[in-house]
């Protein structure tokens, strides 16, 4: 760093994202992308909107927002295509978070709440999940700050039923609650037919997922009208083109492909099936997960070993150094093939250490 740098800046512990190998082929099973390809529609959208690349985007992302509520059932007003779902949510912290306020969030969650805390000068409210991984909801209940919760959380997969969720949102009424549904349509309830109801909530939903479209960074926020001008007041703040001609043509095709993404978010939840149940039987404890990847632990191997010891192998998973799941690894969950080079790969890591 230079001596120019800002002091938040420097003293700043920044979010790691996964490995991304150059140089050698590895099975990707570390960073949650879907191992299936993005539609030949989406493909198509790509190559037209290539055409237009001379011209801004439309900042208002009108079309996108009107595919975007058409599935959603809300009103096009509810809805904030963003760069990746990441960025929905520092315009959260923005907007909501800064110097005097809080976020309450879970010790054990989503990487980026506590970068964004900090780099918006908002006061970290850190609540530890159970000794199970679950989170209780009357943790959350009258916060005193902007509520984030992860649902399915990451990196453990479980989710909340949105009763309880619910519980928690309507606890909140002067606080505006975040709910991050990254990982949602592989097995969890959505709480966007809240909305409406509630005004301080915020659903942030991702494409990266379950849409096959890591690459392409679109992420959406859906809420209260009110809700979104705070949002947007960000946006134009900071980046008003910050969804390009591609990205909105694409997500557009691959709403009309929601069918296909399902499809895939169907073999994703049965090829976790299959994982959790050959880890189970490999002596691994695995965490129920709604998301698509598990979090498993190996009693008396450390995470760290057995991350290496696949890496070593061609596979990729995720270690994190948190005292508290360090010896736990998150494994996306891939193709079928794929998962049996993993436990072919994990049991000769395992007949080894005998």
């Amino acid at each position: 760093m230079s001596r120019y740098i800002c002091d938040t800046l420097a003293s700043l512990a920044v979010y790691t994202p996964g490995e991304q190998p150059q140089g050698r082929e590895y099975i990707k099973l570390n960073t949650n992308e879907s191992p299936y390809p993005p539609t030949p529609g989406v493909i198509s959208a790509a190559g037209k909107a290539a055409n237009t690349l001379n011209l801004y985007c439309d900042p208002e992302c009108r079309a996108l927002r009107e595919a975007a509520a058409e599935s959603f059932g809300v009103s096009p007003e509810n809805v904030l295509p963003v760069n990746g779902s990441d960025e929905i949510l520092y315009f959260a912290f923005r907007a909501f978070g800064g110097a005097g306020r809080s976020a309450v969030f879970a010790d054990i969650t989503y990487g980026f709440y506590p970068v964004y805390a900090a780099v918006t000068g908002t006061a970290a409210v850190i609540k530890p999940l159970k000794p199970d991984y679950t989170l209780d909801p009357s943790d959350y209940i009258g916060a005193d700050g902007t509520v984030f919760i992860a649902n399915p959380n990451a990196p453990t997969g479980i989710a909340l039923p949105v009763s309880e969720l619910e519980r928690i949102i309507a606890g909140n009424p002067d606080n505006v609650v975040v709910i991050d549904e990254a990982y949602v349509e592989f097995g969890a309830e959505s709480c966007i037919g809240l909305i409406r109801k509630y005004r301080n909530l915020l659903v942030t939903r991702t494409f990266s997922k379950s849409h096959s479209l890591a690459g392409a960074r679109l992420g959406f926020g859906v809420a209260s009208e009110e809700l979104i001008a705070d949002l947007n007041k960000v946006k134009y703040s900071l980046n008003p083109y910050n969804v390009n001609s591609i990205t909105q043509a694409i997500g557009i095709a691959a709403f009309r492909d929601g069918e296909a993404f399902d499809s895939y978010c169907k073999k994703t939840a049965e090829v976790r099936g299959y994982l959790s149940s050959e880890l189970v039987s490999l002596g691994f404890s695995v965490l129920p997960s709604s998301a698509n990847f598990v979090f498993a632990e190996k009693d008396g191997m450390s995470g760290e070993e057995l991350y290496l010891c696949l890496k070593e192998r061609g596979v990729l998973v995720r270690h994190f150094a948190s005292p508290r799941i360090k010896d736990r690894l998150r494994i996306t969950v891939g193709t079928r093939e794929q998962t049996d080079k993993l436990i072919a790969a994990l049991k000769d890591v395992l007949s080894r250490k005998d």
